[in-house]
């Protein structure tokens, strides 16, 4: 059965739930109008798996580059893929998940960073523990002098390293994460490379 109706915009309701193509409401039949497969939820739970395994480790360096604390960026990823979960009837594919996923995980970053400077700016942060050779990493790169000197740029500047260069996505997929233009993307890029040599030099 066809339809001209659009797809439902990201974000937005579904209005047609039947219509969903990666997940089944288990309330459902197996087949809408007499036609349509409509196909398992358990669908949706292997990608999300496939997505955790790809992406993980990846976001939650991210998510420690911006915040500071490898504990937080875990929480703020963690609560990202549950909120993947939730919306998967409205992403339908599992790039649509990726691109929302880390929108999430930046906003849900930016959310940490707003409350800490309201509510705790000045407490001192406890050393997580590390029980992994990940964490580790992540702790020493952490104290590197470079990421010092990112933390030390404008917020924007900031997402935009990261997201260009350390998790090297194309300028599109940096704009669609930061919702802003790629022009936007290649300012704030050229802004923020021109502070860190600024700040570095002569180690840049």
């Amino acid at each position: 059965m066809t339809s001209n109706e659009p797809d439902p915009v990201p974000g937005e309701p579904d209005p047609d739930p039947a219509r969903s193509r990666n997940v089944a409401d288990p309330t459902l039949p197996a087949t809408v109008m007499g036609s349509v497969p409509v196909r398992p939820a358990a669908e949706a739970e292997l990608a999300i798996i496939a997505i955790y395994d790809s992406e993980y480790w990846s976001l939650v360096r991210m998510s420690a580059m911006l915040l500071g604390d490898v504990g937080s960026a875990e929480e703020v990823v963690q609560d990202s893929f549950i909120a993947v979960h939730a919306a998967w009837r409205r992403l339908r594919d599992v790039d649509r998940a990726v691109h929302y996923l880390r929108r999430s995980v930046l906003n849900r970053s930016r959310s940490v960073l707003r409350h800490r400077a309201v509510v705790d700016r000045h407490m001192p942060t406890q050393e997580p523990d590390m029980p992994s050779a990940e964490h580790a990493a992540m702790t020493q790169l952490e104290r590197s002098a470079v990421i010092s000197a990112l933390r030390a740029l404008p917020a924007r500047q900031r997402e935009a390293l990261v997201l260009k260069f350390y998790l090297d996505l194309p300028e599109d997929q940096v704009a669609a994460a930061m919702n802003i233009s790629a022009g936007a993307v290649k300012s704030h890029t050229s802004r923020a490379k021109a502070a860190l040599r600024a700040i570095l030099e002569p180690e840049w």
